[in-house]
């Protein structure tokens, strides 16, 4: 951590200790902690471009509307300090809190499909033009996207990218007509952390105005959440019959960007989708 730029941030706010602390597969991460004792958590990034932090910012700034994140104390281009949670061990007392949170959020309706700016979902672009037609926008804009990209770098073949584009004309025989609503956009179990309180946070966004069908989806990859957590959400915003059979056609999205993130072994994963929806 030899930028000056990160320097300085440490000499603004007093930094006496900086310890590394896991933050996923994209960013450095670290505990800063000043001579009062004060903590904050740091995340940098010096590959990224000089806007990626600053669209974090403007995600949390979104979700803080209506649900819990940390505060941010500190934006560079190439780094962010949001403040420090303590953290603590799920139980169902934070589950509930978290699904009050989502179905708060999801209750927030949005005009149209798409969002303010583009943004990222991890480190690959995510693009957000303004667009009245949800079953569009997603074809478009999140799997038809991620598709020619993982053909551009020979994840996916001419043909598979074809089976791509035939499911996403396709998406109204699976999915039932939804409002635009804010949305986390990448709620998976490593972006929500809750406190020593009980108190859930949301953090690391990839926000965006969609489906709340498609947050709560992405929720079941990589482990899921507490049964306490899609028990209490159901009862505040209860989706349609059939969500669960839904699942991996939200989830194809974000199968495709890890395709294109971390290489091949998603590939049966994202065609395990295409042969069950072909």
């Amino acid at each position: 951590m030899n930028n000056q730029a990160l320097t300085t941030v440490c000499e603004q706010l007093g930094v006496v200790k900086q310890t590394p602390v896991t933050g996923g597969s994209i960013n450095e991460c670290f505990c800063l902690e000043t001579v009062s004792g004060r903590q904050y958590f740091l995340k940098v990034n010096e590959h990224m471009p000089a806007a990626f932090f600053e669209k974090e910012q403007t995600g949390l700034l979104e979700l803080s509307h209506c649900a819990r994140v940390p505060r941010v104390v500190a934006l560079g281009n190439r780094h962010l300090v949001l403040e420090w949670i303590e953290a603590g061990s799920w139980a169902n007392k934070g589950w509930q809190d978290l699904a009050e949170q989502l179905a708060n959020l999801h209750s927030q309706r949005a005009q149209v499909f798409g969002f303010l700016e583009d943004n990222y979902c991890g480190e690959n672009p995510q693009f957000n033009p303004k667009n009245e037609d949800g079953f569009d926008f997603f074809a478009q804009q999140r799997l038809m996207v991620q598709a020619r990209w993982a053909r551009e770098k020979d994840l996916l073949t001419t043909q598979e990218v074809n089976q791509v584009s035939a499911l996403g004309q396709n998406l109204k025989n699976w999915i039932p007509e939804q409002e635009p609503a804010r949305i986390h956009g990448d709620l998976w179990s490593g972006n929500i952390l809750v406190n020593q309180q009980q108190q859930a946070f949301l953090v690391d966004p990839a926000c965006y105005w969609g489906w709340p069908e498609a947050d709560i989806a992405m929720s079941h990859l990589f482990g899921g959440f507490g049964d306490a957590f899609y028990q209490h959400y159901q009862t505040l915003f209860p989706f349609e019959p059939g969500f669960s059979e839904r699942v991996p056609l939200y989830n194809l999205y974000h199968l495709l960007n890890h395709l294109n993130l971390f290489g091949g072994s998603y590939h049966s994963s994202v065609m395990a989708v295409l042969k069950r929806f072909a």
